[in-house]
């Protein structure tokens, strides 16, 4: 099994559920639904399609909604807009003049940071900010000669803006995506770690508890990385909208910021957006692909995402066994990194009994290391070091199960519910038996916490063998 889990966009590229089963069978872990596209009924049918499919020990794929999110584009225009270069243009939210471009309602202009600009279908037009002239009007001038159309998307890199983290389509999104069985909701376009705190008390309006990730694709949200990383449950640097609010040349090196941030964090961190992306309409990469999937798994990414390749592409089995053939490629010639511990004098009980067990099972080579938990934490806490070990999480929960399949190297089992620290050593060899790991006199370590059942208690260890 792959340590680096793979993430695929379900869409018309692989739309039946034979499609879908065999990019199961060839090693996609979860699967992406795009809520910014189709109607209610096709993103319902999507949801539909992968709880019929079947992952291991008779459970499912995880299930990954990613909202639309508050995306900013050109209102409908009546005709092709034409600017030239150094024409006066202004942007604005209300009803435009004769040199106005509207854009989506609701946005206001807060705020002016040096250099700030517009930038229009992907940078294809770039617009310099010269004032702001209201909250829903700013002035700008053109900066080369081109053609803006209806719909395409505005970034506003430098400008400070007042939006809501949820619109009324994300609401309606959410509600079903939590109804149907989302393992996971994906926050697009966030900016603060307030964000968190918004879609986070609606989740629980709602009656779940669904993590969130927050895609880090705007420039505020390379700002405040830290917090919001801190603050929400996983992080994904998704960099289509990344690498065109910010110059290309910076991308790499948020990435890797991000990554080492979430791994000190015991955070899951994704990379997504052209992984494959010539795979779309070919049937073989480039090597600058291999290569950027390959440095994602050196710096320690949990799982990489394929977007158009398997939504849209031509060959979406082809694309996650290309992709498969790299991680394990890579996974397999790359020297284990040792535990980057925290410089403080004090760490808490749990990461303590983390990397204890990681550097037991390293020590005593004991290549099985068991972490019995009901949130999650146990596991992701292990995974964070990177242990060069089998990591198999065993929980009573099959919604924590499915949401373990984005963390880096964890394998999750459901096993029988339990109520005592005495039951575990009896769960643990029979679930191993059932997975046929038995050899008489091997040990394998477990790991949890106790109570049973109160969560972020890593706090017990032990090295167990078959007799």
């Amino acid at each position: 099994m792959n340590k680096t889990k793979i993430i695929a966009t379900i869409g018309p590229g692989c739309d039946s559920k034979d499609a879908l089963q065999k990019l199961v069978d060839s090693g996609v872990a979860c699967f992406r639904i795009n809520l910014s596209h189709g109607s209610n009924d096709n993103k319902k049918k999507y949801f539909d399609l992968i709880k019929s499919l079947t992952l291991g020990e008779g459970d499912r794929p995880t299930i990954l909604a990613d909202l639309a999110g508050p995306k900013i584009r050109i209102e409908q225009l009546k005709a092709p807009f034409k600017v030239k270069k150094g024409d006066l243009v202004e942007i604005t939210n209300e009803k435009p003049g004769e040199r106005s471009i509207s854009v989506s309602r609701g946005v206001r202009f807060r705020k002016l940071n040096p250099g700030a600009r517009i930038l229009i279908d992907d940078g294809r037009i770039t617009l310099e900010v010269k004032k702001i002239i209201t909250d829903n009007t700013i002035l700008c001038v053109a900066l080369e000669t081109g053609e803006i159309n209806s719909k395409k998307g505005v970034n506003f890199p430098g400008i400070e803006l007042d939006v809501p983290a949820l619109t009324e389509q994300d609401k309606k999104d959410l509600a079903m995506s939590l109804k149907s069985g989302a393992d996971w909701i994906a926050l697009s376009f966030v900016r603060s770690h307030r964000d968190y705190k918004i879609i986070s008390e609606k989740i629980k309006e709602m009656g779940y508890s669904t993590p969130v990730i927050a895609k880090v694709e705007k420039w505020e949200a390379v700002e405040n990385a830290q917090e919001i990383i801190k603050t929400f449950d996983a992080v994904m640097v998704a960099r289509g909208d990344l690498g065109v609010e910010l110059p290309l040349e910076r991308v790499p090196t948020i990435q890797k910021s991000v990554i080492k941030i979430a791994n000190d964090l015991g955070k899951p961190v994704i990379i997504a957006t052209q992984i494959l992306d010539s795979m779309i309409n070919r049937t073989t990469p480039t090597r600058a692909e291999v290569s950027d999937i390959a440095n994602a798994i050196i710096d320690g990414a949990d799982s990489l995402m394929v977007t158009g390749e398997t939504a849209v592409g031509k060959h979406p089995q082809k694309v996650i066994k290309v992709l498969k053939r790299v991680i394990e490629e890579t996974e397999l010639s790359v020297i284990k990194k040792q535990t980057n511990e925290s410089t403080q004098k004090k760490i808490s009980t749990a990461k303590a009994i983390s990397h204890a067990a990681c550097t037991v099972a390293r020590v005593q080579k004991i290549d099985i290391l068991v972490t019995m938990t009901h949130s999650g934490s146990t596991a992701r806490m292990v995974a964070r070091h990177r242990p060069n070990t089998r990591i198999i999480a065993m929980t009573p929960f099959k919604e924590t199960s499915r949401r373990l399949n984005l963390v880096w190297g964890v394998e999750p089992v459901v096993v029988s519910s339990y109520s005592s620290s005495d039951e575990i050593p009896g769960i643990v060899i029979s679930m191993l038996e059932k997975m046929n790991i038995y050899e008489k006199g091997k040990k394998f370590i477990v790991t949890g916490g106790v109570p049973v059942g109160l969560p972020g208690t890593t706090n017990y260890l032990s090295v167990l063998g078959f007799n």
